[in-house]
C-alpha cells in the first residue's frame, strides 16, 4: 500500500495543469505582443512610404525650380543683350530701329536686377521696391545726396549677396565701357521656394511627431535632423548608443530627401508595446508568487492539521489502551494469587509491560515529549537487548557503542525510533543477514547508525520513505518511518535520513541528535 504515491500523482497532475495554464497564458500573451509589434512595423513602413511620396513631390518641385532658374537666366541673358543693343544704337549717329530690344527690356517685370559699373557705382536697378519716405524719416539729418548714397550702398551690398546665389554678368556695353548685372530669383520663384520650405518642414514634423507615438530618429550622414525622444535631445553620447540599439531591433528605413541626400529613419517599439512585452513575464511571476504563497500556506495548514491528528490519535490510543491494560494487570495478579504456573504469569506480565510501554509512548507523543539529560548509550543498549529475542536468530547483531554519551532526549521515544528502524531492517533482509548499530559523538551531535545487508532502497524512493502512507509492504500502512521522522525532527530537533543505500547490498540509516 502506498498512499504517498497517490498523493504524488495528484501533485504531479495539479502541477501539469498549472504549467499548462501558464503556458497557454504566455502563448496567448506572446501572440498578442507579436501581432501588435507587426502592426507597428507595418504602420512605420506605411508612414515612411507616405513620407517618401511627399519627398518625391518636393524633388519634382526642386526640378521645377531648377527649370525656372534656368529660364530666368536665359531671360537675363536676353535682357542684357537687348540692353547692349539699345546702348550701341544710342552711341551711333545713324538712325536705328530698336523697338524689339526695348520691348524685351520692358517685358522684365519680375526679375530683380541691379546694374553696377566698373567702379561699383549703381547705374540702375529694376523690380526693386524702395520706400524713400521711410528711409528719410529714419535718417532726418541726412541730405538728399546722402540719402541717395545710402540707398546706393545698400544696393551694392544686396548685389553682392545675390552673386552668391546667381552668377552675375559682366559685359562690354560699348567700347571699354563695362557693366555688371546682378539678379535674384523672381518674386514668384521665391514665393514658391518658401512654400516648398514650409512643406519640407511639415514633412519633418510628420517624421518626428508621428501619429503612433513610435520613438523615431531621423539622421543624415553628418547630423541628427530630429527626434521625438526628449531624454536624448541634449545627450549625443546616449543618443548614439540608442541608435545602435534601435538598429539591432529594426532595420532603418532609407529616405531620400531633396538634392539626392539619403537619410536614415530609425524607430523603436512604442512604450505601450514594450510594456505589453513585459506583461507575460510579470504574469508568470505573479502566478508563480501566488503558487508559492498558496503552497506555503496550505503546507503550513496541512502540517498543523497533521500534528493535531497525530496528537489526538496518540492521546486517544493511550486512553483506549489504559482501561484494558488495568484490567489485564488485575487479572495477572489474580492468577498469581490462585497459584497459576509462574512461567505463564511471567509471560503475561511481559506482554502487560509491553502494552504499558506502548501506552506510555503514545501518551508522550500526545502530550509533548519531555527531554532529559540521559545516557543515550544505555538507551540504545536497552532497546537492542529488548529486540534480541524478538528477531530472527538468523540475523547477526553487532554493535559499536561509545560509552557514557550524555545528551538531552526522551529514552522511551528514542527506543521506539530504533526499534522501528531495526524491524524494518530485519524485514528488508527477510530474516537473514547482518545488523550493525553504532553510536558515536561528533562536535555538535550524537550519531546513531543502523546498517543492514538487505535489498537496499531505490534512489527514487530515498526522499519519500519518511512520508506518511509510503510502504513497500502489501499490508503496511506506511506510518512507522513517518513516526520516526516526527519523533527525531519535531521532538528532538534532530535529523533522520538514509546515509547510504545500495541495491542488493544494504542500507544505513543515521539518527543525528544535537548535543
Amino acid at each position: 500500500m502506498n498512499l504517498y504515491s497517490n498523493k504524488q500523482k495528484w501533485k504531479i497532475a495539479l502541477m501539469v495543469f498549472a504549467l499548462l495554464l501558464v503556458g497557454v497564458s504566455l502563448f496567448v500573451s506572446n501572440q498578442i505582443v507579436s501581432k501588435v509589434g507587426e502592426r507597428e512595423r507595418e504602420r512605420a513602413q506605411q508612414w515612411a512610404d507616405a513620407i517618401k511620396k511627399k519627398i518625391e513631390l518636393v524633388r519634382l518641385t526642386n526640378n521645377t525650380f531648377s527649370t525656372l532658374r534656368e529660364n530666368e537666366r536665359e531671360k537675363m541673358e536676353l535682357w542684357i543683350e537687348a540692353t547692349k543693343e539699345v546702348s550701341r544704337a544710342s552711341s551711333l549717329n545713324t538712325p536705328q530701329r530698336f523697338d524689339f530690344p526695348l520691348m524685351i527690356i520692358g517685358d522684365n517685370k519680375t526679375i530683380p536686377v541691379i546694374v553696377l559699373d566698373a567702379d561699383k557705382n549703381v547705374s540702375g536697378y529694376r523690380n526693386i521696391s524702395f520706400d524713400t519716405t521711410l528711409i528719410a524719416k529714419a535718417n532726418p539729418s541726412l541730405t538728399d545726396r546722402e540719402l541717395r548714397s545710402l540707398m546706393d550702398d545698400s544696393l551694392v551690398v544686396l548685389a553682392e549677396e545675390w552673386s552668391q546665389k546667381n552668377a552675375s554678368f559682366t559685359v562690354e556695353v560699348y567700347d571699354d565701357f563695362f557693366m555688371s548685372y546682378f539678379y535674384n530669383d523672381s518674386k514668384e520663384t521665391i514665393r514658391l521656394e518658401n512654400e516648398r520650405d514650409s512643406l519640407i518642414q511639415s514633412f519633418n514634423n510628420d517624421l518626428i511627431n508621428n501619429e503612433g507615438l513610435i520613438p523615431v530618429l531621423l539622421v543624415s550622414d553628418t547630423e541628427i535632423i530630429g527626434t521625438n525622444i526628449p531624454r536624448f535631445k541634449n545627450d549625443s553620447t546616449k543618443l548614439k548608443s540608442y541608435i545602435s540599439e534601435m538598429e539591432k531591433l529594426h532595420k532603418p528605413i532609407i529616405i531620400d530627401f531633396q538634392n539626392g541626400q539619403k537619410n536614415k529613419l530609425y524607430y523603436d517599439d512604442s512604450p505601450e508595446l514594450k510594456q505589453l512585452q513585459y506583461f507575460p513575464y510579470i504574469q508568470f511571476i505573479v502566478i508563480g508568487l501566488f503558487a508559492i504563497i498558496g503552497y506555503i500556506i496550505f503546507s503550513t495548514f496541512r502540517k498543523a492539521e497533521q500534528n493535531q491528528v497525530w496528537a489526538g490519535m496518540a492521546k486517544e490510543t493511550a486512553h483506549q489502551l489504559g482501561t484494558p491494560l488495568s484490567s489485564l494487570m488485575a487479572w495477572v495478579q489474580l492468577l498469581e494469587a490462585q497459584g497459576v504456573d509462574k512461567m505463564v504469569t511471567q509471560e503475561m506480565q511481559k506482554d502487560v509491560d509491553r502494552l504499558e510501554m506502548v501506552t506510555d509512548r503514545f501518551s508522550k507523543i500526545g502530550s509533548g515529549a519531555k527531554l532529559d539529560e540521559a545516557n543515550i548509550s544505555e538507551t540504545v543498549t536497552n532497546v537492542l537487548h529488548y529486540l534480541a529475542p524478538r528477531i530472527s536468530d538468523k540475523v547477526t547483531v553487532t554493535t559499536q557503542i561509545d560509552e557514557g554519551i550524555i545528551v538531552k532526549h526522551n529514552p522511551s521515544l528514542i527506543e521506539w525510533v530504533i526499534e522501528n528502524i531495526c524491524k524494518n531492517a530485519v524485514d528488508a533482509m527477510e530474516g537473514v543477514g547482518k545488523l550493525h548499530v553504532s553510536v558515536a559523538a561528533s562536535l555538535d551531535s550524537v550519531n546513531i547508525d543502523i546498517s543492514d545487508t538487505g535489498k537496499g532502497i531505490p534512489q527514487n524512493q530515498l526522499k519519500t520513505i519518511f512520508e506518511p502512507g509510503f510502504s513497500t509492504k502489501k499490508r503496511g500502512w506506511g506510518l512507522g518511518l513517518s513516526l520516526v521522522k516526527r519523533i527525531v525532527n519535531d521532538y528532538h530537533k534532530g535529523r533522520v535520513f538514509v546515509l547510504e543505500s545500495t541495491l542488493d547490498e544494504g542500507t544505513t540509516f543515521r539518527i543525528s541528535i544535537p548535543l
